[in-house]
């Protein structure tokens, strides 16, 4: 899987008179679990979802291995984005919620379509490529046992695998997680902690960890960066 540093140079970002961010500069390294602390309203999130593409800066650059992101659209970015409330398909299953983005990104739009999926020679041809990836992923992950459950069927912990498992199969450069664990139970959340570690050392990833825990960030990172008031006031 390729990596990527990220490097931000002066974002600031407002909304109507309030100043979200403010003067954000900061470089992310290759391979770094990253984490951003702070309280509610810092600008966590708006910051995450600036370096996705979400949210346009107000001023600033961001680039991604020094190639300027002004303008890119989110889904060439090379980046995958972990949401805190998973935003999972709830009538597919686990197999086809992590499907999702190769089928968007490999089929066409007619070919998307079931039935047409399973009668054209080059859509059989992209399934069984895409079923090989996803069960490949689900076996990382420990979920392959689960994949024809729906979400639903699944614990909390399981449903943030399938997430996980869907932004895996992009094979991105940087992974985004806002708060992942949040919606986990105590117990569940410190295991998942360790977890997510020995996952971004094995795919030798660029992880950019959103967190108001500091007992978590302080667990999980290379580094930690303490936002208050959308400015960086520690590194």
């Amino acid at each position: 899987m390729a990596t990527a540093r990220v490097t931000l140079e002066g974002i600031s970002k407002t909304f109507g008179g309030f100043a979200a961010l403010s003067d954000i500069s900061l470089e992310v390294h290759e391979n770094e679990f990253l984490t951003l602390v702070g309280p509610s309203g810092c600008g966590k999130s708006t910051l995450l979802r600036i370096i996705a593409g979400l949210e346009a800066p107000t001023a600033g650059t961001i680039a991604i291995d020094g190639r300027p992101m002004t303008g890119v659209l989110p889904r060439h970015r090379r980046v995958a984005m972990v949401f805190q409330s998973y935003a999972l398909y709830p009538h597919l299953s686990a197999r086809d919620n992590i499907a999702a983005p190769l089928r968007l990104e490999r089929h066409t739009a007619l070919s998307r379509l079931p039935l047409l999926s399973r009668i054209g020679r080059r859509a059989r041809t992209v399934e069984r490529d895409i079923a090989a990836e996803v069960t490949a992923v689900a076996e990382v992950l420990g979920i392959a046992a689960l994949l024809d459950r729906k979400p639903a069927q699944l614990s909390g912990g399981q449903r943030q695998r399938v997430a996980l498992g869907r932004a895996m199969v992009r094979k991105p450069s940087v992974f985004l997680m806002d708060e992942p664990l949040s919606n986990l139970d105590a117990a569940l959340r410190v295991q998942m902690r360790a977890e997510l570690v020995r996952l971004q050392r094995r795919l030798g990833a660029t992880f950019i960890f959103v967190t108001h825990d500091l007992t978590e960030a302080m667990t999980m990172s290379d580094r930690v960066v303490v936002l208050f008031d959308g400015e960086v006031r520690q590194v």
